[in-house]
């Protein structure tokens, strides 16, 4: 499909910068004007109530007993107190407009950030068929989902040697990775979680084979990067009949390889627990108070590429940035994995009122760190800290680097696949304004937000 010239993309651009600030303001319209006071009263007790929601999220988490109990009773009064307070005043017309204006200006907003910064995918080269395709699956990953696809059979009539992971037994996979070259696999495959997937990822990397990866994890971040079918495995089959390549990178932190993330601080001592994986919210929920508020774990340092973060609670480093600024939150993605640098997502919240800074702000927030580097190195007054590796927990000896080793692998996709989800660009109310009555020019390039040197 032809792509449209850059000088039709900023008009278009142009037009829908200038929607998304009319909405903008039929929005502060509908409070003040349409309404009068009650359009005011709108806008304090959303303030307020998003504030109080934030306080009640953090007395959640970070402590226990009578003051978590006061975080959830606060959580659910919040919404019904709005409910009410705005059903009183009738304000509810002034609402419902403010609402439906300000979500049609940040649609327009993203259609015009969209224009000028169109999406670009991972580039792709015609996949070779493999002669000796060797696939290692565990059959509990995913709850079962190796059997329930029949996975193993469609596999072998396509080819391939399955090799059938004892879940009873601890089994080195990357160890099985090197005997299966050896013995003439010309592609390693991985029916499994994201762990079990970078281990055999870094041996296909060694040796310079395709990778073939399989949805059959539980939440298959990985495969839903690569643009995988997550819902059917037995598509991702589809790559040995008639795949394509894609040339991705492959973090690295203390020596161990990792396709998604190596965490580091709360999230990484929580996954050290040995009741975590059969009570994961339970013991995450039990775990966070003394995490969070120091009475446990040790505060990580991070020298990144230009920037220097101290006294952070948790850092998740990714290999390559994810799109939205906030990586943990629903839907969170990378839409390229072949930019060769490492995204880096610091939080440092202390109290209530930091909390409710992030509720507001964001990535903007002073308490949290959203950059990129090619080389991270983690710190801490710890010899040794716990490192969660794709979800596997470590422990490793201070200080810690992080690294990428860009184009380090060779992924074999099926040629026809769902696809990555598209990137929202960065949200930047300057960068609409910008466009709509300043330079022709695209905005500028994303953003590092809410970075700050300690």
């Amino acid at each position: 499909m032809a792509r449209s010239h850059p000088s039709d993309r900023r008009a278009r651009a142009r037009l829908w910068a200038r929607l998304a600030l009319a909405f903008a303001l039929g929005a502060v319209v509908a409070l003040v004007a349409a309404s009068g006071p009650g359009g005011l009263l709108v806008l304090v007790v959303g303030v307020i109530a998003a504030a109080l929601a934030a306080m009640g999220t953090w007395w959640m988490l970070a402590h226990r007993g009578a003051v978590r109990l006061a975080g959830a009773l606060l959580l659910v009064a919040v919404p019904v107190a709005v409910l009410v307070i705005y059903a009183r005043a009738d304000v509810w017309p002034a609402a419902l407009a403010a609402i439906a204006l300000w979500a049609a200006a940040a649609a327009c907003a993203r259609s015009a950030l969209r224009a000028v910064r169109p999406p670009r995918g991972m580039r792709a080269v015609a996949g070779t068929r493999p002669r000796q395709p060797v696939l290692i699956m565990n059959p509990k990953s995913g709850g079962g989902k190796v059997g329930r696809f029949g996975l193993v059979e469609k596999a072998e009539a396509l080819g391939a040697r399955v090799v059938l992971l004892d879940p009873a037994v601890r089994t080195d996979v990357a160890a099985l990775a090197r005997t299966a070259v050896a013995e003439g696999a010309d592609l390693l495959g991985v029916a499994g979680g994201d762990g079990t997937q970078a281990r055999v990822a870094e041996v296909a990397a060694e040796h310079d084979l395709p990778f073939l990866v399989i949805s059959a994890g539980t939440r298959n971040h990985f495969a839903m990067d690569l643009g995988l079918d997550r819902e059917d495995p037995t598509r991702c089959l589809d790559a040995l009949t008639d795949g394509e390549e894609l040339r991705i990178d492959l973090g690295m932190v203390g020596g161990h390889a990792f396709v998604n993330t190596a965490s580091f601080g709360v999230y990484a001592d929580i996954v050290q627990r040995p009741e975590y994986r059969d009570a994961k919210a339970g013991t995450a929920l039990n775990a966070l108070p003394d995490l969070l508020l120091g009475y446990t774990g040790h505060p990580l340092d991070a020298a990144l590429d230009e920037v220097r973060l101290e006294s952070l609670q948790a850092l998740l480093v990714s290999n390559n940035p994810y799109a939205a600024p906030e990586p943990m939150a629903a839907g969170g993605h990378r839409s390229r994995l072949d930019l060769g640098v490492l995204g880096a997502f610091g939080i440092r919240v202390g109290n209530a009122a930091q909390a409710a800074e992030v509720a507001f702000r964001g990535a903007r927030a002073t308490g949290l760190f959203v950059l990129t580097s090619r080389r991270i190195v983690v710190g801490s007054d710890a010899e040794r800290i716990p490192v969660a590796v794709d979800g596997e927990a470590l422990t490793m000896p201070t200080p810690v680097t992080c690294s990428v080793r860009p184009g380090a692998l060779r992924v074999l996709v099926p040629r026809l696949r769902p696809g990555a989800p598209a990137a929202a660009p960065p949200m930047h109310w300057r960068d609409v304004v910008t466009l709509a009555f300043g330079r022709s020019g695209p905005p500028p390039e994303e953003r590092t937000a809410g970075a700050r040197a300690s």
